[in-house]
């Protein structure tokens, strides 16, 4: 029997298989890397052992450090959760090696699956030659062997994009993964990306525990998962289920794994086969009422899986928010998490708690919130209304994006495919801001300020505050009198530093206002209180291109240097940040006045990188 197990990996992962050990009564162990040392799956685990080194290469990466930090906390099995060496067939051997219980499937599964292009060729499959692609292959996806989620992943529509395109995967794989091997396969604009979760034991038995549709993606990164697959029929689930099985029987697969597929005009093709628990597993737990990490530990100790799984039930839906901008190129955010909390009824997967650091040496992913009802309607509906009513203070998040994509009429009608955000990703994130929120703010602040009310015998200039919300200022004005704050349009009902109550056209409506130095959280809205008189020197000259996030320039376009003529939407310098590069962009065509980014260098919110000057 397992009674202590180390979770090689970190955040919402290692947080989610410590809630099912501790429910199991096994012990838990976390490794962390310096950035973690604070962090929430540092903070919960029963112990903790630092990885020495730089995050995330010489610590998550480090198979060796994380085998000997398994010893000498005195765990008995590891757990590799996902991403990082979950789907490395070195660190399972390690681990086995060791004499510790993998909870995984076989490093020779591993293996075997966990190349891409091996996956391919194990199924009758064979990746396109690079070297040979030409134009009626066009378009092609060029794709990391290794690894998931999203990373080392390019579209190329154009062959003089390809040699770049290449050279960007191969870079992001080898920093997310430890492995710049990269392949080209057809790229299918409108298919779905539908998936089968398999449970497997060592006395044969293979459960394939119905589908799951993971369509809406960005960057080719899940954001909305649901279980099951709508709208796929019998005959196509079935045939989905079998070819699961058979990649995990060709393997000798065991413990939990996911077959995924591109299903385009009812027809399914193979992509790979994870290795591993995935981000997503939860609709499928939520369905089939189990808990998917209970079942790979009692798998590992030997246990036998019924003959068959459990009977799915209704249907889940997850959203992953995510602390990025949708509308600034899914640039992600950073900074103090003051406040996450979801309403009852939904789950919430998470590793932050109010007040945690998000910083830039991890996935920007917050938390998964879960929602399962009887039909996939009424799913939508709890999902939706849960994330739109919920308390998400700090840096901007994809909380809007998910609500609006939930609502739209292309998902509600099950109609989605992998291009979904490709289509309709500037609707989705149009703003659309209260515009009551500044009052309320400005409310609440004076309430906060003035203890007496602030009120004057004679009467005076209205009180004026400057907002900015949704990228746009908004200045607001306000009076004092005798019977308490007053402003033009609406009867203030109520006010203090947390809660306004306005009456507008005989509709009562409550604002709760929360508020962190200059960044203040009106409902759902977020705002940024505006200095009185602006400061001339944070003035920018037109063409400015300055640093969307922190990060690491990792590259600056070939023959760039002040005075070149560069093209509107030219790329002209790339970051890194949360294991993801970021391209950054000429503006418009024009000339190249000033560049003071250069490769290798630390880079913080607002520094100036270049500036292009147009005729």
């Amino acid at each position: 029997m397992i009674s202590s197990v180390l979770v090689a990996n970190r955040g919402e992962i290692a947080c989610r298989i410590f809630r099912t050990c501790r429910e199991l009564g096994i012990r838990t162990v976390a490794v962390y890397s310096d950035a973690d040392a604070d962090a929430l799956h540092t903070r919960v685990a029963d112990t903790a052992v630092r990885l020495p080194g730089a995050a995330p290469a010489g610590t998550y990466l480090r198979g060796d450090r994380i085998v000997k930090a398994a010893l000498a906390s005195g765990a008995d099995a590891v757990h590799p959760g996902y991403g990082f060496l979950s789907e490395n067939d070195g660190f399972a051997r390690a681990v086995v090696d060791a004499g510790l219980t993998w909870i995984g499937p076989p490093p020779e599964a591993i293996e075997a699956m966990a190349s891409k292009t091996r996956a391919k060729r194990l199924m009758g499959l064979a990746p396109l030659d690079a070297a040979e692609v030409t134009e009626a292959d066009l378009p092609v996806l060029v794709k990391a062997a290794a690894g998931g989620g999203g990373r080392g992943m390019r579209i190329v529509r154009r062959l003089d994009e390809l040699p770049d395109a290449l050279e960007g995967a191969r870079a992001e794989a080898a920093s997310a993964f430890g492995d710049g091997e990269v392949f080209v396969e057809p790229y299918l604009e409108h298919g779905r990306h539908v998936e089968v979760q398999i449970l497997a034991d060592t006395h044969g038995t293979v459960w394939p525990l119905g589908t799951r549709d993971c369509s809406l993606q960005r960057r080719h990164q899940k954001v909305v998962e649901e279980a099951p697959a709508p709208g796929i029929g019998e005959e196509l689930t079935k045939e989905l289920q079998a070819l699961s099985v058979r990649a995990a029987r060709a393997v000798s697969y065991v413990g939990a794994g996911t077959v995924e597929f591109l299903v385009a005009d009812g027809r399914a093709h193979f992509l790979e086969m994870n290795t591993r628990l995935q981000v997503e597993h939860p609709v499928t737990e939520a369905v089939f009422g189990l808990d998917l990490v209970a079942g790979q530990i009692r798998v590992a100790e030997g246990h036998a899986l019924e003959s068959d799984p459990p009977r799915p039930r209704g249907h889940a839906i997850e959203a992953r928010l995510y602390a990025e901008d949708p509308a600034q190129g899914w640039a992600p955010q950073t900074g103090t998490l003051h406040r996450l909390a979801v309403p009852d009824g939904v789950r919430l997967d998470t590793g932050y708690t109010d007040g945690d650091t998000i910083g830039v040496h991890y996935d920007a992913m917050l938390a998964k919130v879960v929602a399962h009802a009887p039909t996939r309607a009424e799913a939508i509906r709890r999902l939706a209304g849960a994330l739109e009513s919920a308390a998400i203070h700090g840096p901007v998040t994809n909380r809007d994006l998910l609500v609006r994509s939930l609502r739209h009429e292309e998902f509600t009608a099950a109609r989605m495919d992998t291009g979904f955000y490709d289509r309709h990703l500037a609707g989705l994130t149009e703003p659309a801001p209260d515009p009551y929120a500044p009052l309320a703010a400005a409310l609440a602040d004076a309430r906060s300020r003035s203890r007496f009310g602030g009120w004057r015998n004679l009467p005076s200039q209205p009180q004026a505050k400057r907002y900015e919300m949704a990228g746009e200022e908004h200045e607001v004005r306000y009076r004092h009198t005798r019977q308490g704050l007053a402003a033009d349009g609406v009867r203030v009902v109520h006010a203090d530093a947390g809660l306004v109550v306005l009456e507008v056209d005989g509709v009562r409506r409550k604002f709760e206002v929360c508020r962190y130095g200059d960044q203040v959280h009106v409902n759902t809205v977020r705002l940024t209180a505006l200095p009185r008189f602006p400061d001339p020197a944070s003035q920018l000259a037109p063409g400015s291109l300055v640093a969307p996030m922190p990060g690491t320039v990792v590259k600056i376009a070939d023959g760039l240097t002040e005075g070149a003529t560069v093209q509107a939407g030219q790329g002209l310098i790339w970051l890194e940040a949360m294991k993801m590069q970021h391209q950054i962009s000429a503006p418009a065509t024009g000339t190249l006045t000033a560049l003071h980014a250069e490769p290798g260098r630390q880079v913080e919110p607002g520094m100036l990188l270049a500036v292009v000057q147009t005729p």
